[in-house]
């Protein structure tokens, strides 16, 4: 039989392009997503790309504050385990919203825990964040690097670790995995998902891409006059599908060791600039991507990124792609979907 997955956040960017890797692995899936900061569509879209698979997945709009709905999908429904995905994640927001962060974010994931355990599912795969730490003092980050964050968002992440972790100390028989991400981009080479945020996005790709299609007429880029190769900020940047593939393999480590409470790095070990980041993307569309140099934000940190070798050696997983492939696909699923999953009306 198919193990059955329950996927939060689901039709979000990393959530949709998990769930067709794990239809396409041969998993059963249903996602929940509330549709707070994503679409129906692209979910329409990962059936249609898992051809024979994509009768396995189910989909329901609620939101994981909503206890009673989850109850019911958990009393109707058997699974083996859970991607929690689900989750407000824009830094500059929950600076300036910090309740409504704590709300979402940490009130939705005990409801998820509850549930879980009163039904027996016990074992979670968790969508963590390299935020949780803060600014390293060296790089790369290993996965016991002391964990502090800069912002609400962050915070959230990191109290959502410590929760999981009390979860086991307190009943063993959870199994749960922490994720932590670096800097996600790209899209499945189909160009049919992708990343399509709402109003103005946070991350650099996003931007990019939005210059490239002639909806915002520049890119600023913030700081240029850090300690690096060319004065801009230095990322850990991983091709969604690398990201998916992650999971994958986070999954058949629940299922087939005996693992408590872990976490692991999910990034390339490579570290790149902003600018490289722009040359590769300019290379990749054959566009120029006029830029705004400004000062730096509060709160970036100047150099970040992973040491991968916990996830190499322990989950039997390795990031593929290269920031050349990263900006192919991220351009074909721009150049195919200019306004994202909406059409030019609906862009803010």
């Amino acid at each position: 039989m198919p193990k059955n997955i329950l996927i939060t956040g689901g039709a979000g960017y990393i959530g949709s392009h998990t769930v067709l890797q794990l239809l396409l692995c041969g998993f059963k899936a249903t996602i929940i997503d509330n549709l707070d900061n994503s679409s129906e569509i692209a979910v329409t879209r990962v059936k249609e790309l898992a051809g024979q698979f994509g009768s396995n997945l189910i989909f329901y709009k609620i939101d994981l504050r909503n206890k009673p709905a989850l109850e019911k999908i958990f009393a109707s429904t058997n699974f083996d385990a859970v991607i929690h995905f689900a989750g407000l994640k824009a830094v500059g927001e929950s600076v300036r919203k910090p309740l409504l962060y704590y709300n979402n974010n940490i009130i939705g994931t005990i409801n998820l825990i509850e549930v879980m355990g009163a039904h027996g599912c016990k074992k979670l795969v968790f969508s963590s964040s390299a935020t949780v730490y803060g600014w390293p003092k060296e790089v790369p980050c290993t996965e016991d690097f002391p964990i502090a964050a800069t912002n609400p968002y962050g915070r959230t992440k990191l109290f959502i670790e410590e929760i999981c972790c009390d979860v086991y100390r307190a009943d063993s028989e959870w199994k749960i995995i922490l994720l932590r991400y670096f800097n996600p981009i790209g899209a499945h080479p189909s160009g049919h998902i992708g990343e399509d945020p709402n109003g103005i996005p946070n991350n650099l790709m996003p931007f990019v891409q939005q210059v490239a299609v002639g909806r915002r007429p520049a890119l600023t880029v913030f700081g240029k006059d850090y300690k690096t190769k060319d004065g801009t900020g230095v990322r850990d940047y991983i091709h969604v599908v690398d990201l998916s593939d992650g999971h994958i393999a986070a999954l058949r480590k629940l299922f087939d060791s005996n693992i408590g409470c872990e976490v692991y790095n999910l990034g390339t070990g490579k570290g790149t600039s902003v600018l490289e980041m722009v040359a590769a993307f300019e290379k990749a569309s054959g566009k120029k991507i006029p830029l705004v140099m400004a000062e730096r934000r509060p709160g970036d940190t100047e150099t970040v990124y992973a040491s991968t070798k916990k996830a190499e050696l322990e989950l039997n997983w390795k990031a593929k792609y290269g920031i050349d492939e990263m900006c192919r696909d991220q351009w074909n699923w721009a150049n195919k979907n200019p306004y994202g999953y909406g059409g030019p009306d609906s862009a803010i």
